[in-house]
């Protein structure tokens, strides 16, 4: 479809331009040419001599200026001739191509358009029927993962995703920018919660092993149509942000599991700081010391069972006693009792979302 866009601009062109004109493509094959004999000839090692997009260089009586889309594909336009009716020609293709194939991507390419309703970049009104022109399925089971490498993305690691999900028509690999990766899967009207886990495991350990590179995958929840996608990218991203706040440990996160980490990101921070100042008295919270609050993680670890704790501590039953009185004198909650180790474990995980400083979505 774009080749035929691409000559159908050719044919208008030689109107005014009398001189051979053409188009390659990165496999250095003339995917369009004003001299329609030309299509499917290859120049090979043509594009060796280029080193950054819009550079044009004159070679064997033919101006040539290389081009690239946004989805990072290469191509060369050439004109006949090396003088400046060439060049301009050259700059000319180069504009109005890169026009055509960003149009042609975001009209027919189904990536592009998936890419384009995850991030709410499409009127709801139109989603329907642009599946539907796309022969996609409006409703099935689907799940986002949302792949954040530490470092730069690179093409191999795209590559490695493409080859585990290598149905296009179902399945797609999208990159979002520098560190994300979208990897929307389809799957069975049976699927259930553990299995989409499972993938989320074997995408990490895929990339991990094969890229060596350090990533997090965050996971969605199951939507039932293709308008839900911007959804499911939202809890996916939400999902990595929460655990990098409260599962710090963990590197595959799913939204269905954030438990009360979830409701505290997504209160306002004056509402949980009247919350802290309300429970503790003034800034006892921070006087806590790492040995205290580690105290208080194996204690609730250990479902508030005190035998239990100072046998994991490998401390005293007597000594754990003291701390847990010297906690109840600072903060006024006794841990012992449920209700003050509910108020107490909600406040510390409010204080480290505080502290924390995650980005809003």
């Amino acid at each position: 479809m774009q080749n035929r866009l691409f000559q159908n601009t050719l044919t208008q062109l030689k109107k005014d331009i009398k001189r051979v004109m053409g188009v390659i493509d990165d496999s250095e094959t003339v995917i369009a040419c004003s001299d329609e004999l030309r299509i499917g000839n290859t120049m090979d090692n043509i594009f060796t001599v280029f080193d950054s997009s819009g550079e044009i260089r004159c070679i064997g009586g033919y101006t040539y200026k290389k081009i690239e889309t946004f989805n990072k594909m290469e191509y060369l336009v050439f004109c006949e001739g090396d003088d400046e009716i060439a060049v301009n020609a050259c700059v000319l293709m180069g504009v109005h191509f890169l026009t055509l194939k960003q149009y042609y991507d975001e009209k027919y390419d189904k990536n592009s358009f998936v890419k384009n309703i995850i991030l709410d970049n499409i009127m709801p009104g139109d989603v329907v029927f642009r599946t539907r022109e796309l022969h996609l399925t409006t409703e099935a089971k689907r799940v986002v993962y949302l792949v954040r490498i530490n470092n730069a993305v690179e093409n191999s690691a795209i590559d490695v995703l493409q080859n585990l999900f290598p149905d296009k028509k179902r399945d797609f690999v999208i990159r979002i920018d520098d560190h994300d990766i979208v990897v929307i899967k389809e799957f069975d009207l049976d699927v259930a919660k553990e299995k989409t886990i499972q993938l989320g495991q074997v995408i990490y350990d895929t990339l991990s092993s094969e890229e060596m590179v350090s990533i997090s995958v965050g996971i969605s929840t199951i939507v039932d149509t293709i308008q839900e996608l911007a959804q499911a990218y939202r809890e996916s991203r939400i999902a990595l942000e929460v655990g990098k706040v409260f599962d710090t440990e963990k590197n595959i996160i799913s939204y269905d599991n954030l438990g009360i980490g979830r409701l505290i990101y997504q209160l306002p921070t004056t509402l949980c700081e009247l919350f802290l100042n309300e429970v503790f008295k003034k800034e006892s919270i921070n006087v806590l010391d790492s040995e205290t609050i580690y105290t208080i993680q194996k204690f609730f670890e250990n479902n508030l069972n005190v035998s239990e704790t100072s046998r994991k501590l490998f401390v005293h039953r007597n000594t754990l006693v003291y701390r847990l009185d010297k906690i109840k004198k600072l903060t006024g909650l006794d841990l012992r009792e449920f209700d003050d180790a509910i108020i107490f474990k909600v406040a510390m995980m409010v204080n480290k979302y505080l502290t924390s400083e995650p980005t809003r979505i």
